[in-house]
């Protein structure tokens, strides 16, 4: 028995050792706080704005505020309303809690009239972050404005937005609609990918809640997810760095680690080329394949990546195997020209079925397969057959998705667990923390507690002693009765 319990205990001790690493871990990742900022909505609702969309922007405005550490010695918000004219409906000293301030701005009304952009803008500088209003003059505090608005400026924005630029505001360009591009560069800071957004329609500006929210998040990169660590995040004053779990070494790269990504895998990109996707974004489409690539260990034992566009049509770019090193697989994704037209997702996945993963195509027998589906919008066909034989084949489904693509079809499309093979980002310039954080593992599932050995060992001991315990029961009663009969001889 005592043997038991020490097995037990090993057993028991494995266990716990295996949780603890796993806690370290979720310690290490902290939480997301915000930097103290000074923040200024500049809120466009001239006629254009519905009031139905005017509604949808103040719910936009406080899912952001909800992320932010909002008080007097941290994040501060205003809102300014204008059309024709400016209205200063919250200053940065009115609310020092979140929730009167969410209150505040969910009683804000639209004004209806024109559109006066560079109007409130000078107002923004020269009246919402003045000292009178509450703003703050340290140069540990940064000066944020943040302006939406869904139609062409009746005044000059140029001249006026350098002016407030210079004068230390960082200034963030939201379009809806109709909105003139030209504007938004002209209003937004530098860098301008990072600076400018655009949504189709009010109904999906509420995706751009997360891109904010994280742009207030102080140098806590693991919790933002904002790395590439391919297993364990460890996080550091301004920094993070990387670890990998038991029997597992970090790479050169100190991003990867070695057990999981040098095993021989097949992989293959289905990359929605309709019309909606529009030229300029195929291109970052095109950096972010390579992105990927970059990630992965191309060679003739170990990765092999095919290249399928889609649309009306589906289009094999090029196959599994064609290129074994990154600079011509790189080059090769550069040359893929926009197909444009409908999006045939379901078309798409077929093909990955039936041509992309056989032999005939490149792959090969025994190794691991993996698919990753691009898309930015609602498949016009019927995608669920395709998506449940890819995974019953043991295909491994990454559904990445992009504006207006629906949700409920990426997870359809990814392998589970779904919150590790689906992603989504309302803009095509955020993809690049998509390709950090898309890691293709194909190792094997690892087990809850590494003492399965043990465990059939100790099985095995107990059955061993309930048959010595029996036989140790009946030798007694035999014992017995011979004593007896001695006795009665006696």
């Amino acid at each position: 028995m005592a043997l038991l319990g020490f097995l037990m205990l090993l057993c028991i001790l494995g266990a716990q050792a295996t949780m603890d690493l796993r806690h370290a871990a979720a310690m290490a990742a902290g939480l997301c706080n915000t930097k103290p900022t000074d923040v200024v909505f500049i809120i466009d609702s001239s006629r254009s704005v519905r009031p139905s969309e005017f509604e949808q922007v103040k719910v936009f405005l406080n899912k952001v505020i909800e992320g932010l550490d909002v008080g007097p010695d941290a994040t501060r918000v205003g809102v300014v309303n204008y059309a024709s004219r400016v209205k200063n409906e919250v200053s940065l000293k009115s609310h020092k809690a979140k929730a009167g301030l969410i209150k505040a701005v969910s009683k804000i009304e639209p004004l209806s009239s024109g559109t006066m952009t560079g109007l409130a803008i000078q107002f923004a500088m020269n009246v919402a972050f003045s000292d009178a209003e509450g703003a703050r003059k340290s140069p540990d505090i940064s000066k944020v404005a943040i302006i939406v608005t869904d139609g062409r400026p009746q005044d000059n924005v140029r001249d006026i937005a350098v002016r407030a630029r210079e004068s230390g505001i960082e200034i963030f360009a939201i379009g809806v609609g109709r909105v003139d591009m030209n504007t938004l560069k002209q209003m937004a800071s530098e860098p301008l990918e990072e600076h400018t957004d655009y949504v189709e329609s009010y109904s999906l500006i509420e995706k751009l809640t997360k891109k904010f929210q994280e742009a207030f998040c102080v140098s806590d990169l693991c919790a933002t997810g904002d790395h590439d660590c391919e297993q364990i995040c460890l996080s550091a004053p301004g920094s993070f760095k990387c670890a990998c779990r038991e029997g597992h070494t970090l790479k050169d790269d100190g991003r990867t680690c070695s057990a999981c990504s040098d095993v021989a895998t097949d992989v293959v990109f289905l990359i929605d080329g309709s019309k909606s996707v529009r030229p300029e974004n195929f291109e970052l489409v095109k950096k972010w394949i390579n992105q990927i690539v970059d990630k992965l260990e191309v060679s003739e034992s170990k990765a092999h990546v095919g290249l399928v566009q889609y649309s009306s049509s589906v289009k094999q770019e090029f196959p599994l195997g064609r290129y074994n090193n990154k600079k011509d697989l790189k080059e090769a994704v550069k040359k893929m020209a926009y197909m444009e037209r409908g999006t045939m997702t379901g078309q798409a996945l077929r093909f990955l079925l039936d041509n992309s993963f056989t032999p005939n195509q490149g792959a090969r027998p025994g190794v691991a397969k993996v698919g990753i589906v691009f898309t930015d919008g609602r498949s016009q066909d019927y995608i669920g057959d395709a998506a449940k034989k890819a995974k019953e084949h043991g295909f491994k489904m990454y559904a990445v998705g992009v504006g207006n693509a629906v949700e409920d079809e990426l997870k359809e499309i990814a392998s589970q667990p779904v919150a590790d093979h689906y992603f989504y980002t309302a803009d095509f310039k955020a993809m690049n923390q998509i390709a950090k954080k898309l890691q293709i593992n194909t190792c094997p599932a690892e087990d809850s507690c590494e003492c399965d050995s043990i465990t059939k060992f100790q099985k095995k001991v107990e059955e061993a002693l309930q048959a010595l315990t029996k036989k140790y029961i009946l030798c007694m009663g035999v014992t017995k009765r011979i004593a007896a009969l001695e006795n009665k001889i006696v």
